[in-house]
């Protein structure tokens, strides 16, 4: 049962946090949303590049992602939702080879018949999956060399896991391969048979992060940009009372309840209220970064949505989100992403965006010759420490709490995705399994 009239705060003003406090004004919450950049939207914020703006990272729908579409039903965007069917392509041996149709995979000339026939049988085991978390006990390598073989493991899977997960590839588990082909499938079965097909809005996700911004408001949530919060605290410890968010401008207001949506160990940090073993679960999950280059360019670069990369390269793959929305979405330019997932302590992180540049437009030059760096119109450069909570072997036995010990204190984070992979559909399931434990209270 819904108890209104409770004043709550919510840390992070990403589309999680968004989410849980729109939702919490509607049923009667007097809401505060803290949020420390000067924007809101969080991993699915935008920027201006160049004349134009767009997402600051790549994001497509999915036809399964039904939250992300019920949301979009909510604000009244359904309309403004568009999809298309967009080809991939497989960089491999100095040239880049069609990999969308399942035709063209068999035609890919590093691998041999054999290990071309036992990706398909991989991609059917994974799709026979009802619940990924069967195999979240084993490796993703070993899980990988027992339906693909060692050929097309070494050739073709783990370079694109080592791309995407570094050395962690070793702790992953087949969940994640298991989760990231049934999602990927999906979209292949909607492009019907001509591409991988994804959906977008209209105008990315400044259109949906606006209207979403515009019923926080009418729902009467205080949004506070720019406040970095400090620390949330117990406002008088061991009694069921009110908690403090102490924030970097000094400000000390107090609440009944708090959500916390920051990543885990930044959430344990927020929070020194909480138990050893509350903390040791949040600091125990292992994250990936991210460092992403935006290149603005006069043209689309290719006719792929994706490009896989199978040898070593700067970046992990090349998204050409020109492909998919269009140039009349992007002032007739070209907009490509050239994402670099590390380790979320790796030194490349601090990294000045001119230098990352010298090391990412070369080898872009060699993937694809008709590119030139003076092709570029405007580029830019973001970086996200904890981006990517990896699955380890049992990771959902030791999930983070969302009920912590202190009365009042929710945790919510990307970390709760179990048998998902990272994306704003997910993000808002986590919204939804937090929603009800604090709305109850």
């Amino acid at each position: 049962m819904t108890r209104p009239g409770k004043r709550l705060a919510v840390v992070g003003g990403g589309m999680l946090g968004m989410r849980v406090a729109e939702r919490a004004a509607a049923a009667g919450r007097s809401v505060t949303l803290f949020e420390s950049a000067p924007d809101l939207g969080g991993l699915a914020s935008v920027w201006r590049l160049g004349d134009i703006t767009w997402d600051k990272h790549y994001h497509v729908i999915l036809p399964s992602d039904v939250r992300t579409l019920g949301l979009l039903d909510e604000l009244g965007l359904r309309d403004l939702l568009l999809w298309r069917s967009v080809p991939a392509g497989c960089a491999a041996d100095g040239a880049v080879h069609p990999a969308t149709t399942p035709a063209q995979v068999l035609r890919l000339p590093f691998l041999g018949p054999v290990a071309k026939g036992r990706l398909g049988v991989t991609a059917l085991r994974a799709a026979a999956l009802r619940d990924p978390l069967s195999v979240e006990d084993v490796p993703v390598l070993d899980w990988l060399r027992r339906w693909s073989g060692d050929q097309a493991t070494e050739r073709f899977w783990e370079p694109l896991l080592r791309s995407k997960l570094g050395a962690n590839v070793e702790a992953a588990s087949a969940t994640f391969i298991a989760t990231t082909l049934k999602r990927l499938l999906g979209a292949r079965r909607h492009g019907g048979g001509t591409g991988d097909g994804f959906g977008f809005v209209t105008g990315g996700y400044a259109t949906v992060l606006g209207a979403l911004a515009t019923v926080m408001q009418a729902r009467g949530v205080e949004v506070r940009l720019g406040e970095q919060v400090r620390s949330v605290r117990a406002t008088h410890p061991g009694h069921d009372g009110t908690l403090t968010v102490e924030t970097a401008s000094g400000s000390h207001p107090q609440f009944d309840q708090v959500v916390v949506t920051a990543a885990s160990p930044i959430a344990a940090r927020l929070c020194p209220d909480l138990t050893e073993a509350e903390r040791l679960r949040c600091t125990a999950v292992t994250y990936q970064g991210i460092v992403c280059l935006s290149l603005l360019l006069p043209r689309p670069l290719t006719d792929n949505y994706i490009t896989y990369l199978t040898e070593p390269a700067p970046f992990t793959a090349v998204i050409d989100m020109s492909a998919l929305v269009g140039r009349e979405q992007l002032g007739g330019h070209g907009l490509v992403y050239l994402p670099r997932y590390v380790r979320s302590d790796d030194p490349v992180l601090g990294s000045p965006e001119a230098e990352l540049l010298d090391q990412f437009l070369p080898a872009l030059e060699r993937i694809y010759p008709t590119f030139h760096r003076d092709d570029v119109l405007a580029s830019g450069l973001s970086r996200v420490r904890l981006v990517l909570p990896v699955p380890t072997l049992g990771y959902s036995r030791r999930l983070p709490p969302v009920v912590t010990s202190v009365p009042g204190l929710y945790l919510a984070s990307s970390a709760l995705i179990t048998d998902g992979t990272l994306n704003v559909n997910e993000t808002l399931s986590v919204a939804d399994g937090v929603l009800p434990r604090v709305l109850a209270a």
